[in-house]
């Protein structure tokens, strides 16, 4: 990891079709990651909503917008919000009946303290809850 993104790298035992629909569904990304109004179309811009941290300045609203997407194999897209201009990553990649996914987080500032403590919570975040939040979730879906 650097002090410009985050990188995280999991095992998932599900195929990447699977994988697939738990990242671009909106109602599943909703159960997993947070509410939203996601369409997995290039152009399409969306926001990711949760609770507010006021103490930390933060509105609970993320704005983001669809960049890439390749079917079952890339998505990215756009994360930010006033003071914060990043991207997300996620490559799948079929391993034995699973799947590799692999997550970038990237473009923190890394002389901008503000955007450095962001970077670390959102690292902590992806490595744990989140991902037990997102292999629960395929693990509900048939």
């Amino acid at each position: 990891m650097t002090d410009t993104a985050i990188e995280v790298d999991e095992f998932l035992p599900h195929p990447p079709a699977k994988v697939w629909r738990a990242l671009t569904d909106p109602v599943r990304l909703a159960r997993w990651l947070m509410a939203n109004d996601f369409e997995p179309v290039v152009g399409h811009r969306f926001t990711f909503r949760t609770e507010p941290v006021p103490s930390q300045g933060f509105d609970g609203i993320i704005d983001c917008s669809v960049l890439e997407i390749e079917p079952e194999r890339l998505l990215k897209i756009s994360w930010g919000r006033v003071g914060l201009d990043t991207t997300v990553t996620w490559r799948l990649h079929p391993e034995g009946t699973g799947t590799r996914l692999l997550l970038e987080h990237a473009g923190f500032a890394p002389d901008d303290p503000a955007q450095q403590r962001v970077r670390m919570i959102l690292d902590g975040g992806w490595r744990s809850n989140l991902w037990r939040r997102l292999t629960e979730e395929l693990s509900r879906e048939q």
